[in-house]
Protein backbone atom coordinates (compact mmCIF):
# COMPACT_ATOMS: atom_id res chain seq x y z
CA UNK A 1 0.00 0.00 0.00
CA UNK A 2 0.93 3.41 -0.80
CA UNK A 3 0.56 5.97 1.35
CA UNK A 4 1.68 10.00 1.23
CA UNK A 5 0.90 10.65 5.25
CA UNK A 6 1.91 8.03 7.18
CA UNK A 7 4.53 4.87 6.70
CA UNK A 8 3.34 1.37 7.27
CA UNK A 9 4.55 -1.88 7.47
CA UNK A 10 3.68 -5.12 9.30
CA UNK A 11 6.61 -7.57 10.93
CA UNK A 12 6.52 -10.06 13.49
CA UNK A 13 2.91 -9.69 14.29
CA UNK A 14 2.58 -5.88 14.49
CA UNK A 15 1.49 -3.74 12.00
CA UNK A 16 3.31 0.03 12.68
CA UNK A 17 1.69 2.83 11.92
CA UNK A 18 3.62 6.20 11.68
CA UNK A 19 2.59 9.49 11.44
CA UNK A 20 4.87 11.00 8.59
CA UNK A 21 3.98 14.62 8.15
CA UNK A 22 6.97 15.85 10.17
CA UNK A 23 7.16 19.41 8.67
CA UNK A 24 3.63 19.88 10.35
CA UNK A 25 4.60 18.01 13.69
CA UNK A 26 2.22 15.60 11.98
CA UNK A 27 -0.94 17.13 12.89
CA UNK A 28 -3.85 15.60 11.17
CA UNK A 29 -5.40 16.81 7.54
CA UNK A 30 -8.26 15.00 5.87
CA UNK A 31 -6.21 12.46 4.08
CA UNK A 32 -4.02 11.50 6.38
CA UNK A 33 -7.34 10.57 8.84
CA UNK A 34 -7.93 8.63 5.58
CA UNK A 35 -4.72 7.14 5.18
CA UNK A 36 -4.78 6.06 9.06
CA UNK A 37 -7.93 4.87 8.84
CA UNK A 38 -7.28 2.39 5.89
CA UNK A 39 -4.49 1.32 7.62
CA UNK A 40 -5.77 0.46 10.91
CA UNK A 41 -8.84 -1.25 8.64
CA UNK A 42 -6.34 -3.44 7.26
CA UNK A 43 -4.42 -4.10 10.19
CA UNK A 44 -7.74 -5.20 12.19
CA UNK A 45 -8.71 -7.42 9.35
CA UNK A 46 -4.92 -9.19 9.27
CA UNK A 47 -4.99 -12.30 11.06
CA UNK A 48 -1.37 -12.14 11.59
CA UNK A 49 -0.92 -9.13 13.44
CA UNK A 50 -1.78 -9.17 17.52
CA UNK A 51 -0.49 -5.59 18.18
CA UNK A 52 -0.48 -1.81 16.70
CA UNK A 53 2.33 0.25 17.03
CA UNK A 54 1.55 3.86 16.56
CA UNK A 55 4.27 6.70 16.58
CA UNK A 56 5.11 9.45 14.52
CA UNK A 57 8.25 10.74 12.81
CA UNK A 58 10.82 13.17 13.39
CA UNK A 59 10.19 15.56 16.37
CA UNK A 60 6.77 15.36 17.44
CA UNK A 61 4.11 11.94 17.77
CA UNK A 62 1.02 14.08 16.47
CA UNK A 63 0.30 17.72 16.83
CA UNK A 64 -3.81 17.15 16.63
CA UNK A 65 -5.48 18.63 13.55
CA UNK A 66 -4.05 21.14 11.47
CA UNK A 67 -4.83 24.50 11.78
CA UNK A 68 -3.30 25.77 8.98
CA UNK A 69 -5.42 27.17 5.75
CA UNK A 70 -8.75 27.09 8.34
CA UNK A 71 -10.81 30.22 8.80
CA UNK A 72 -14.36 30.92 9.95
CA UNK A 73 -15.36 30.59 5.64
CA UNK A 74 -13.65 27.35 5.80
CA UNK A 75 -14.19 25.07 9.23
CA UNK A 76 -16.73 23.38 7.89
CA UNK A 77 -18.77 21.10 10.73
CA UNK A 78 -16.42 20.01 13.18
CA UNK A 79 -18.77 17.65 14.77
CA UNK A 80 -19.72 15.95 11.58
CA UNK A 81 -15.46 16.03 10.89
CA UNK A 82 -15.05 14.32 14.66
CA UNK A 83 -17.91 11.79 13.23
CA UNK A 84 -16.39 10.71 10.22
CA UNK A 85 -12.73 11.45 11.10
CA UNK A 86 -11.48 11.47 14.75
CA UNK A 87 -14.43 9.35 16.53
CA UNK A 88 -13.63 5.43 13.81
CA UNK A 89 -10.33 5.52 14.79
CA UNK A 90 -11.35 5.76 18.46
CA UNK A 91 -13.52 3.18 18.50
CA UNK A 92 -11.49 0.36 16.23
CA UNK A 93 -8.68 0.90 18.75
CA UNK A 94 -10.73 -0.12 21.56
CA UNK A 95 -13.02 -2.40 19.77
CA UNK A 96 -10.48 -4.69 18.39
CA UNK A 97 -9.26 -7.61 20.42
CA UNK A 98 -5.65 -6.47 19.18
CA UNK A 99 -3.33 -4.24 21.55
CA UNK A 100 -2.46 -0.95 20.96
CA UNK A 101 0.73 0.77 21.85
CA UNK A 102 1.66 4.28 21.33
CA UNK A 103 5.41 5.30 20.92
CA UNK A 104 5.11 8.93 21.91
CA UNK A 105 8.40 10.90 20.47
CA UNK A 106 7.64 14.33 21.05
CA UNK A 107 4.56 16.52 21.23
CA UNK A 108 1.29 15.16 21.67
CA UNK A 109 -0.88 17.04 21.48
CA UNK A 110 -5.04 17.87 21.12
CA UNK A 111 -6.48 15.16 19.20
CA UNK A 112 -2.83 13.52 18.79
CA UNK A 113 -2.82 13.14 22.83
CA UNK A 114 -5.97 11.78 22.70
CA UNK A 115 -4.78 9.10 20.58
CA UNK A 116 -2.33 8.17 22.52
CA UNK A 117 -4.82 8.06 25.29
CA UNK A 118 -7.10 5.92 23.52
CA UNK A 119 -4.02 3.20 23.23
CA UNK A 120 -3.73 0.44 25.62
CA UNK A 121 -0.09 1.23 26.31
CA UNK A 122 2.22 4.11 26.69
CA UNK A 123 5.36 4.25 25.98
CA UNK A 124 7.48 8.12 25.92
CA UNK A 125 10.43 9.11 24.87
CA UNK A 126 12.11 11.93 27.53
CA UNK A 127 11.41 14.49 25.21
CA UNK A 128 7.60 13.46 24.86
CA UNK A 129 5.17 15.90 26.12
CA UNK A 130 1.57 15.85 26.40
CA UNK A 131 -1.11 18.45 25.91
CA UNK A 132 -4.84 19.19 26.03
CA UNK A 133 -4.87 22.06 23.93
CA UNK A 134 -8.32 22.08 23.15
CA UNK A 135 -8.87 25.42 25.81
CA UNK A 136 -6.12 27.28 23.67
CA UNK A 137 -8.22 27.45 20.79
CA UNK A 138 -11.39 27.99 22.17
CA UNK A 139 -12.91 24.17 21.42
CA UNK A 140 -13.83 20.93 23.48
CA UNK A 141 -11.84 17.96 24.43
CA UNK A 142 -12.32 15.12 21.41
CA UNK A 143 -11.31 11.96 20.30
CA UNK A 144 -12.42 10.56 24.01
CA UNK A 145 -10.29 13.40 25.78
CA UNK A 146 -12.96 13.56 27.87
CA UNK A 147 -13.57 9.99 28.48
CA UNK A 148 -9.86 8.65 29.03
CA UNK A 149 -7.74 11.43 30.71
CA UNK A 150 -10.30 11.10 34.27
CA UNK A 151 -10.08 7.77 34.14
CA UNK A 152 -6.24 7.62 33.82
CA UNK A 153 -5.18 10.60 36.35
CA UNK A 154 -8.54 11.57 38.25
CA UNK A 155 -11.20 13.97 38.06
CA UNK A 156 -9.22 17.05 39.94
CA UNK A 157 -6.14 16.35 37.80
CA UNK A 158 -8.53 15.61 34.51
CA UNK A 159 -10.03 19.03 35.02
CA UNK A 160 -6.58 20.98 35.47
CA UNK A 161 -5.16 19.84 32.28
CA UNK A 162 -8.22 20.13 30.16
CA UNK A 163 -8.93 23.61 31.55
CA UNK A 164 -5.71 25.07 32.35
CA UNK A 165 -4.16 23.00 28.72
CA UNK A 166 -0.79 23.29 30.47
CA UNK A 167 2.32 20.72 29.03
CA UNK A 168 2.69 17.93 30.85
CA UNK A 169 6.20 16.90 30.23
CA UNK A 170 7.32 12.73 29.92
CA UNK A 171 8.68 12.10 33.78
CA UNK A 172 4.97 13.75 35.29
CA UNK A 173 3.44 11.90 32.68
CA UNK A 174 4.40 9.12 34.18
CA UNK A 175 4.12 9.46 37.66
CA UNK A 176 0.48 10.59 37.20
CA UNK A 177 0.15 7.15 35.22
CA UNK A 178 -0.45 8.51 31.56
CA UNK A 179 2.29 6.38 30.52
CA UNK A 180 3.75 3.44 31.54
CA UNK A 181 7.72 3.87 30.77
CA UNK A 182 9.77 6.66 29.86
CA UNK A 183 13.31 5.64 27.55
CA UNK A 184 15.76 8.14 26.12
CA UNK A 185 14.73 9.02 22.76
CA UNK A 186 17.95 6.28 21.10
CA UNK A 187 15.82 3.69 23.26
CA UNK A 188 12.15 4.51 22.25
CA UNK A 189 11.98 2.21 19.34
CA UNK A 190 13.43 -0.34 20.19
CA UNK A 191 11.41 -0.73 23.44
CA UNK A 192 8.50 -0.15 22.04
CA UNK A 193 9.46 -3.05 19.67
CA UNK A 194 10.13 -5.25 21.84
CA UNK A 195 6.95 -4.33 24.36
CA UNK A 196 5.17 -4.68 20.90
CA UNK A 197 6.31 -7.97 19.75
CA UNK A 198 6.41 -9.47 23.50
CA UNK A 199 2.79 -8.72 22.84
CA UNK A 200 1.88 -10.02 19.76
CA UNK A 201 3.50 -13.29 21.09
CA UNK A 202 1.25 -13.76 23.80
CA UNK A 203 -1.36 -16.17 24.41
CA UNK A 204 -4.97 -15.79 23.43
CA UNK A 205 -5.83 -14.05 26.86
CA UNK A 206 -3.93 -11.28 26.19
CA UNK A 207 -7.30 -10.23 23.94
CA UNK A 208 -9.79 -11.62 26.19
CA UNK A 209 -7.92 -9.67 28.94
CA UNK A 210 -8.74 -6.49 26.62
CA UNK A 211 -12.24 -7.73 25.86
CA UNK A 212 -12.99 -8.11 29.58
CA UNK A 213 -11.90 -4.07 29.88
CA UNK A 214 -13.95 -2.89 26.66
CA UNK A 215 -17.29 -4.31 28.06
CA UNK A 216 -17.17 -2.28 30.94
CA UNK A 217 -16.19 0.84 28.74
CA UNK A 218 -17.52 0.49 25.05
CA UNK A 219 -20.91 1.81 25.69
CA UNK A 220 -19.84 4.84 27.62
CA UNK A 221 -16.98 5.26 25.16
CA UNK A 222 -19.77 5.30 22.82
CA UNK A 223 -21.92 7.34 24.24
CA UNK A 224 -18.75 10.57 25.03
CA UNK A 225 -17.89 10.04 21.49
CA UNK A 226 -20.90 11.43 20.20
CA UNK A 227 -21.45 13.70 22.76
CA UNK A 228 -18.06 15.59 22.47
CA UNK A 229 -18.95 15.47 18.71
CA UNK A 230 -21.98 18.01 19.64
CA UNK A 231 -20.07 19.81 22.36
CA UNK A 232 -17.44 20.56 19.40
CA UNK A 233 -20.33 21.46 17.29
CA UNK A 234 -21.33 24.11 19.27
CA UNK A 235 -17.53 25.17 20.19
CA UNK A 236 -16.86 25.41 16.96
CA UNK A 237 -19.21 27.75 15.57
CA UNK A 238 -18.28 30.12 18.55
CA UNK A 239 -16.24 33.47 18.33
CA UNK A 240 -13.91 32.21 20.66
CA UNK A 241 -12.92 29.67 18.00
CA UNK A 242 -12.27 32.06 15.58
CA UNK A 243 -10.70 34.29 17.55
CA UNK A 244 -8.03 30.93 18.47
CA UNK A 245 -7.59 29.79 15.41
CA UNK A 246 -6.33 33.15 14.34
CA UNK A 247 -3.85 33.48 17.00
CA UNK A 248 -2.37 30.32 16.72
CA UNK A 249 -1.90 30.95 12.96
CA UNK A 250 -1.27 34.47 13.99
CA UNK A 251 1.70 33.64 16.81
CA UNK A 252 0.21 35.28 19.21
CA UNK A 253 -2.25 34.71 22.77
CA UNK A 254 -5.93 34.56 22.26
CA UNK A 255 -8.07 37.64 23.16
CA UNK A 256 -11.57 35.74 24.45
CA UNK A 257 -14.83 37.05 25.05
CA UNK A 258 -16.73 33.66 26.16
CA UNK A 259 -19.19 34.31 22.88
Amino acid sequence: MNYENILYEKQNGVATITLNRPQALNAFTPQMNSEFQDALRDADGDKSIRCFLITGSGRAFCAGQDLKGRTPETKGSLGESLRERYNPIILRLRRTEKIAIAAVNGVAAGAGCNLALACDLRIASEEAKFIQAFVRVGLAPDSGGSFFLPRLVGLSKAMELLLLGETVEAQEALRLGLVAKVVSPDELSTTAREMAEKTARGPRSIGLIKRAVNRSLLPELEAQLEYEASLQEIAGRSADYDEGVRAFLEKRSPIFTGK
